[in-house]
């Protein structure tokens, strides 16, 4: 590691999804929390292995699809009922049914972005460069055939020792530090 580079994490690799799925179990029994797996194929188990709850972007979609159900209604019921009142044939100035074209077309708009910009939160994107794109073996193994552990120097329980320690335990024939 040289001076003036600080840190990123440790990455280990594994040769068979069972044993990247062994370490994953282990690092999470070890209270880790800013840590991933990365895989050539999704591996069936892994999100339970690794102790993943239901992703929260359900709820940005469902407050994104409420707010522009709603200001779809009051703005046609404003425009109807206030601003530009217009009397025509004994009709109402204001009618849901009336109102509903807008407001789905607001509601499916808000929600869609909604859902996507809580998933750049959530997924801290935009974010240009990740230092695991220079290390060589990331870059040659994670896509192809190996499969990759990397454990942030970030996270509160993170000791370069015992980190190495628990990743030999898991089973890992190659652990190194990747640098930022």
């Amino acid at each position: 590691m040289s001076a003036t580079s600080t840190p990123f994490g440790l990455i280990a690799e594994f040769d068979k999804p069972a044993d990247a799925m062994h370490a994953a179990e282990k690092i999470r029994d070890a209270g880790f929390t800013r840590w991933d797996v990365h895989t050539p194929f999704p591996v069936h188990g892994m999100d339970a292995a690794m102790g993943i709850k239901n992703s929260p972007v359900g709820y940005f979609t469902f407050l994104g699809g409420l707010t522009g159900y709603t200001s779809g209604m009051i703005m046609i019921w404003w425009m109807n009922a206030f601003d530009y009142t217009l009397a025509v044939g004994g009709k109402p100035m204001f009618s849901p049914f009336f109102a509903f074209p807008v407001s789905y077309e607001l509601t499916i708009l808000f929600a869609s972005f909604a859902t996507l910009f809580g998933m750049f939160t959530l997924n801290r994107l935009p974010r240009l460069h990740h230092p695991l794109l220079k290390n060589r073996r990331f870059t040659s193994g994670a896509s192809h055939d190996k499969f990759i552990v990397v454990v942030e120097t970030g996270d509160p329980k993170f000791s370069e020792t015992e980190t190495r320690k628990l990743l030999e335990i898991a089973g890992s024939q190659h652990i190194e530090m990747v640098e930022e």
